[in-house]
Formats: structure tokens, sequence, C-alpha cells
């Protein structure tokens, strides 16, 4: 394989989708959506500073106002980040940046097919592998290309609205722009991977939305169904009465939605000798309620390791808002939640199968397509 050959492919494959009407339709309805999306992030974010900037100066004007304002004494209120503008900018990308990913990808190889210009193609200097790798260049490249105007464009909105990024923030920024570019390759993987195995753009781009549509919607409710089945029944609670105490635990549940829900469990007590102790029977249900709920929550986490758009949400979410990433990740820790916003790579340390995952899910697409197209049968 030589390398100018394969640029050559890839910039012609560049060339051809920034160029063609479906591509510009889809990002600029794309990049005018995540406009708007970012102009009510920095809304929020502006209503959050304002309320940050009020709590200092009452802080300021009297000492007395710290136990008033705050839950505890040397309480300090915490400065918003504005990557929590960027928390509106996922749901669109699940969506049309899924769906952009999947128009550059559907008939990559199955219109060359249709056309017959495959073979003509092949007659020149050019060998399959140099074709295959240059198509899936050129259109990471197209999908980098629209990630980079997104980007620019949220970008140029802050500025607009004088919110400048720090050095840490303008990290963060980039590095949520490459897990979006992650996700976005994971659905243009499977749509050249069906390109390759169908013989027609039609059947390639069915076959995609069904795989599409498995991943994202079908996948977690599966989780939570197989979750339920090798979790067993819920433990029952203890047929005695309960009793007061100031006592409580909390219990993380899953909602019948995928996410995780938090109910209080009481541990109830018993009065003996005039001193509180802790009912055993309580106490063991709320044990046997916390393992159950962690084999349900782990059954549920791995299943969707499979799907793209969850490992992109924690991800993402770990990079726009640590703080709640942090939380979501570790239910049950005994740990009191830090005071200061945990920084990006603890946040990122959170969530490094997800990482992985975003990596090995588009990586096997890639592999399956370059074996197809090497062994196909071209006539």
């Amino acid at each position: 394989m030589a390398a100018e050959r394969l640029f050559t492919v890839a910039r012609k494959e560049f060339s051809d989708h920034i160029t063609s009407r479906r591509f510009v339709i889809i990002l600029a309805l794309l990049l005018v959506i995540s406009a708007i999306g970012m102009h009510t992030g920095i809304g929020h974010y502006n209503d959050r500073l304002e309320s940050y900037n009020q709590q200092l100066q009452q802080m300021e004007e009297s000492d007395a106002m710290v136990k008033v304002v705050g839950p505890y004494p040397g309480w300090m209120p915490e400065k918003p980040s504005i990557m929590l503008v960027f928390n509106a900018m996922m749901s669109y990308m699940t969506t049309l940046g899924g769906v952009l990913a999947i128009a550059i990808g559907f008939d990559l190889v199955s219109k060359e097919k249709e056309t017959r210009s495959l073979k003509s193609l092949l007659s020149h200097p050019v060998y399959r592998d140099e074709i295959i790798n240059g198509k899936a260049l050129g259109g990471i490249g197209a999908l980098g290309f629209a990630m980079v105007l997104a980007l620019a464009i949220s970008l140029a909105m802050l500025l607009v609205f004088s919110i400048v990024p720090t050095l840490d923030e303008f990290a963060a920024i980039l590095v949520f722009g490459a897990v979006s570019l992650g996700f976005l390759l994971a659905y243009f993987a499977i749509a050249l991977t069906m390109s390759t195995v169908a013989k027609e753009s039609g059947n390639a781009l069915i076959y995609t939305l069904v795989i599409f549509f498995a991943v994202t919607t079908l996948l977690p409710v599966l989780g939570m169904m197989a979750g339920d089945a090798f979790a067993g029944d819920r433990p029952e609670p203890p047929q005695t009465a309960p009793m007061p105490t100031p006592v409580g635990r909390s219990v993380t549940g899953t909602a019948s939605g995928g996410g995780y829900f938090t109910t209080s469990v009481s541990t109830k007590t018993v009065v003996h000798g005039g001193e509180v102790e802790v009912d055993p029977e309580w106490q063991q249900y709320e044990e046997d309620v916390k393992a159950y709920t962690e084999k349900r929550m782990l059954i549920n986490d791995v299943t969707n390791l499979i799907s793209p758009q969850m490992n992109y949400y924690k991800v993402a979410m770990a990079v726009t808002n640590p703080r709640i990433a942090v939380m979501m990740n570790s239910p049950y820790s005994t740990k009191p939640m830090p005071e200061e916003t945990p920084g990006l790579a603890e946040a990122l340390s959170q969530v490094w199968m997800n990482i992985a995952a975003l990596i090995v899910f588009p990586s096997v697409f890639f592999a399956a397509t370059y074996i197809k197209f090497m062994r196909m049968d071209i006539r």
C-alpha cells in the first residue's frame, strides 16, 4: 500500500463529501440546531454566574451570612464552568450527528457496485486496500471537518457573549470534540460496513438504520431485562413494624428508563435498656438491597458498553459536568463529595471503560469492512 495513492483516494472522497448536497444540508441543520442549543446553554450559564456573584457579594457584606447562605462553616460557592454550555450539544450530536455519519458512509461502496465503477477503478494502478482505506479516511476527514465547524461556531458564540474559556476549559472543549468525533465514527463505521456487505445502497441504508435503532433504543432495554433476569427477585423487607430513627441510608436503584434513582431506606432501630440499637433484620435487608442493585447496575452497564450512545453520554458528561459524572459512577461511595469540582483527568478515569468501548466499537466494524472488501468478488 503506497501512501501517495492512499491519500489521493482520501482527498477525492473528502472532496466529494463536502461538496455533496446531502452532506451540506445535514451539516447546516446540525450547526443551526447546535447553535440554538448553545444559545440556551449560555443563558443558563449566565443565570448561574449571576447567582454565584450574588452569593459572593452576600458573603463579603457580612461574615455571619456564611452560616445562612452556606451549608457549613467555611463554605464557598462554586463558580459555574462554561462546559455546562456544551450539555445541550450532547443530545443533538446523538441524533443529527449520527444521521450525518450514516449519510456519509451508507453508499460509499454500494454506489460503486451499482454504477459498476469499482471494476474500472481497480483497472488503474491502485490496490484494494488503498481504495477501502482511502474511502474510510475521506469519510473520517469529512466528519472531522463537520466537528471542527461545530466547535468553531460554539467558541465564536462564547466570545460574542463575552465568555472567554480558561486554558483548562479550552482543553476540555477539545476533548469534548474528540469524544464527539469518536461517537460519529462509530455510526460511520457501521454504515461503511453495511455498504460493503449490501449490493444496493437502499439495502445498506436499511441495514444501517436497523443497527442504529438496535444499539440506541433496543440494547438499553435488553440490558435492563438482562439485569432483572440475572439479579433475581428483589429482597423483601422484614415483617417487623418500622420504628422511627434519625439514622438513614441512601440506596441507589435502577429506574425503568435505564437510569438510576435514589430512594431512602432507613435503618430500623429498637430501644433496649435506653439505648438505640440497629435492627439486624433491617440492616441485613439494606445490605441485600445494595447487593441486588449493584448486580443489576453491573449487568446493565456491561450491556451498555456495546451502545455508542450510552458510552458517548457517560464520557461527554464526564467532560462537561465532572461532579455529576463522579456521582453517577460511584453511587455507593461512602466518601463525602469533594468541595471542589473533580478535575478532567479524574472524571475521565471514572469512564475509561466507556472510552475504550468508543475506540473498540468502530475498530471492529472497520476491520470487518476491510476483510469483506479485500475478499469481495468484483466482476
